[in-house]
Formats: structure tokens, sequence, C-alpha cells
């Protein structure tokens, strides 16, 4: 069974549906899978942070189990730890939302396997996901790839925290997420729970690019990373296209190896409103 984490909330629905196609599509079809979903309502902070909907779960379980009977969709709310731990700390106005911090729960959950692998919701995978999954972490609290800018910005072996192959076990014994999420509360990091993880880090496994490209696509890439990214042309600026964005994929990156899963989700996502 291949374990994969997201999180977030009831917005992040067409993120984790591309991700979860772009995995069932390009791996063997023999693999099983069971998607963990980390959600909280924090809507006191912002209307929009709302968890993610029951109808949602069931639906994506649903075009899970349709490329595999044995897989499955668990949601857990981590509203309580949520507020237990963070509820109104430096970093509750992330760069990105207080969502971004629920991974740094994954020790205090414990249904969580051993072995699990975190996915940011705006990724695709290229290749078959068990050239990352199956990558040996004993040893290592986690395996990562190194993030495009700050490996030139910040630090050679800086890594981006999109994509995280969690050696939960050992992570509990070194009390890495413990150490984090004393960061999260005491101290306003400027990419707070990436630079959280980075800084507790005791032992990480450094990973080739292509698990996680966020700038180019490769024939050897595995994991695409829709992440915010400078341009140079018609002028030097930063944008933030998303994957399920299909008419902007196409037109910015023309990118078109990836219509045979934005079909699909297009189709899906369709039937989701109408059912609805």
């Amino acid at each position: 069974m291949i374990n994969i984490l997201f999180s977030g909330n009831e917005k992040v629905f067409d993120g984790v549906l591309t991700c979860a196609l772009s995995i069932f599509k390009r791996s063997d079809p023999k693999s099983e899978f069971c998607f963990y979903l980390l959600t909280m309502d924090v809507s006191h902070i912002k209307d929009t942070y709302t968890p993610i909907n029951d109808r949602q779960v069931q639906f994506f379980e649903s075009v899970a189990k349709s490329y595999n009977p044995n897989n499955k969709v668990v949601k857990i709310d981590v509203g309580d730890l949520y507020a237990e731990e963070f509820a109104g700390c430096p970093n509750e106005d992330a760069y990105c939302s207080p969502y971004t911090l629920l991974r740094l729960f994954a020790d205090r959950i414990d249904c969580l396997p051993d072995k699990i692998l975190y996915l940011d919701v705006d990724i695709m995978f290229n290749r078959d996901i068990n050239l990352l999954y199956n990558v040996d972490v004993e040893g290592y609290e986690y395996a990562a790839a190194r993030d495009h800018y700050g490996k030139y910005l910040i630090n050679p072996n800086y890594v981006n925290a999109g994509v995280l192959l969690f050696n939960l076990k050992y992570m509990r014994e070194t009390k890495i997420l413990t150490k984090a999420r004393e960061l999260i509360k005491t101290k306003k990091l400027v990419f707070a729970d990436q630079s959280a993880i980075i800084r507790s880090t005791t032992k990480k496994k450094m990973l080739p690019q292509k698990f996680n490209d966020q700038k180019f696509l490769h024939k050897s890439t595995v994991v695409r990373h829709f992440s915010k990214r400078l341009f140079w042309l018609p002028y030097p600026h930063t944008d933030n296209i998303k994957q399920w964005q299909v008419s902007r994929v196409h037109k910015v990156f023309h990118y078109y190896c990836f219509d045979d899963i934005f079909y699909e989700y297009i189709y899906l996502k369709e039937k989701f409103n109408r059912e609805g």
C-alpha cells in the first residue's frame, strides 16, 4: 500500500483530484493507495477556511476505487490539535494559509503509517510514483529534493517541503515535528512550516531534482510541482499557475503530455458539479 498525505480546506479539491489522477494514470495499475486528507474548520480566521467536505471525500473515493477497489480515502479532522498547538501563534497568517501547518501534526496522528508521502496539491506525476515511494529512507527523517530558488539564494541543500517522503517512525524518535511545532509557536518564520521543518532536521536524504521539478518538465521528471516561479519575459515577473488551470498550462507552459489527465479531470469536475 502506498500512503499519501494531503492537507487543506475544501478549495484543494481540484488539486487533490488532478494530482491523484496523474498518480493513477502514470503508475503501475496494480499499485494500491491510501490517501489521508488532513483538514479543519478555521472559518473564524477567514470565511473560506472551511474543511474538505464529506461529498468531496465520497466523490474522490469513488474515483480512487474506479482505478483499484482496494484504494482508500481517509479524512482526518485536526481542528482540535490546531487549536491546542497553533491558535494565535505568530505563523497563523502564514504565507499560504494555516493549512500548510497541518503536516506538522503527523507524529500525533496515531492512524498514520510509518512511511507516508506528503504532497502539496499543486503537483502532477509525470512518471510512476513507485520511483519515489520506493526510495529507502531507513535512518533518515525524510527524503526531499532541493528548492529550485533556495538552493541558489539560501543554501545548496535547502529543500522544498512540497514533496516529503516521511519516515514517520524515525521522526517520532527524533521528535523533529515536536521541535518544528515549538518554532511555529514561538518564532515568526519566513516560510513557516518549511522553515520549521528544515531548522529541526537531524538527518535528511537528498533526492534528485526530478522528484520535485519546480520550474521545468524534463523527460526524466517524476514530479512536476506547479509552484510560484519567476518568468523573465516579456518582463521579469512571478506567476503562480496551477495544473487545474488547464488553458494556462497549455498557453504558458505548452504542456500537452498531461492532456489525458486533464480530459478526465474536466469530465469528473463537471460530473461532481452536476450531482451537487
